[in-house]
């Protein structure tokens, strides 16, 4: 039986890029679709240029290919759907659909049984009326929205006036603001029936924008088998194929799930050099259907992201520091806040590694 397989990969930026660089160590070939003839998946895979809702280019994908996939969560499910009697989609599209709209997200989550920060569902600017400011909350648009984009922080009239116009214009989620000790995610992969998870993962983010990734967390062990076991019941109950990362908050005692991507994540990203296999390798694992390996943690590392203003300084940092893992994802434009690699390095001294953020010297 021949072995081999075409995985067709829906985007072709650094998620795809390191999906088909784990997908071609397995043997496997890869074709891309993606509107950039220079994406950063182009370097390692054949490209179909096209925007994500082709219907007659995915088509052509999936004419291509033994098993689609898709790296970031904005692909239309509904072009998705129109092509799936063409090639295997292990993913389906309800987790796609789920994670595309955080009222679907919100009521997915509660369901099963997993606890979220307190929230309203605000169809207009109506449902903000009489407003309480005694409790501080975040307006979120329920679909487009990421890295901070479409949110808005209530903390006066002024942003209060922001929000209703935001709310007018589309379907939003109102939350409570929850005082959280730490942001954390757990990625978790599945192929189908089985699942492997890798270890608790603490980020830190600046300007809505993860810049730091510590593994393992600096929880207790009852918190994080808390967390372990929340991703497992999202994961079982969609009978995950590939890979989703659920990010969560840490408050006190508690652990709430903030929001799923069901796809590799920045935040795993650690995992190439820190784990025996990698976020990536589980993917496409996971995707064929292939039995799934239990996950070790070599030592703990840190990842810090590395942003368009940081380059200079990550390639400093990377001088000074031989071991250090740097990746490149080869785009052509170092734009502000856009990012354009990763450093990942073994430490178990996470706060002497400093973040590649402003005012910082190397």
């Amino acid at each position: 039986m021949n072995s081999t397989k075409t995985i067709g990969i829906i985007g072709g930026g650094q998620l795809g890029q390191m999906m088909a660089i784990a997908a071609i160590y397995r043997g496997h070939k890869v074709i891309t679709l993606d509107p950039a003839a220079n994406c950063p998946a182009a370097r390692v895979s054949e490209v179909i240029v096209a925007p994500y809702d082709d219907v007659s280019a995915l088509r052509q994908l999936a004419e291509s290919c033994d098993v689609l996939t898709y790296e970031f969560e904005n692909v239309d499910a509904d072009s998705l759907d129109a092509v799936a009697d063409l090639a295997d989609l292990p993913q389906g599209t309800r987790l796609l659909r789920i994670s595309q709209n955080r009222v679907h997200e919100k009521e997915f989550l509660s369901s099963t049984g997993v606890d979220l920060a307190p929230y309203r569902v605000i169809r207009s600017s109506a449902d903000l009326g009489n407003y309480d400011f005694s409790v501080k909350r975040v307006l979120k648009t329920a679909t487009g929205g990421y890295d901070g984009h479409g949110q808005v922080v209530i903390r006066d009239e002024e942003s209060l006036a922001t929000a209703r116009d935001l709310a007018d214009k589309t379907l939003c989620v109102l939350e409570d603001f929850v005082p959280f000790t730490m942001e954390i995610s757990v990625i978790v992969s599945g192929n189908g029936t089985d699942l492997t998870l890798f270890p608790v993962q603490e980020n830190i983010h600046r300007n809505n924008i993860l810049s730091k990734t510590i593994v393992p967390a600096r929880i207790s062990q009852d918190l994080a088998d808390k967390a372990l076991q929340m991703a497992r019941k999202i994961a079982t109950e969609v009978q995950l194929s590939g890979t989703l990362c659920i990010e969560m908050f840490v408050a006190g005692n508690q652990i709430l799930v903030n929001e799923i991507a069901p796809r590799p994540h920045n935040s795993g990203h650690y995992s190439i050099e820190a784990c025996d296999f990698s976020q990536f390798d589980t993917h496409i694992l996971g995707i064929l259907g292939q039995p799934l390996p239990a996950i070790k943690l070599h030592a703990p590392a840190v990842m810090l992201n590395v942003l368009g203003q940081h380059i200079q300084q990550a390639q400093a940092y990377v001088a000074q520091n031989p071991s250090a893992h740097f990746h490149l994802y080869g785009k052509t434009e170092a734009k502000h806040n856009r990012k354009m690699g990763h450093v990942t390095l073994f430490s178990d001294e996470p706060d002497e590694v400093r973040e590649l953020g402003e005012g910082i010297d190397f």
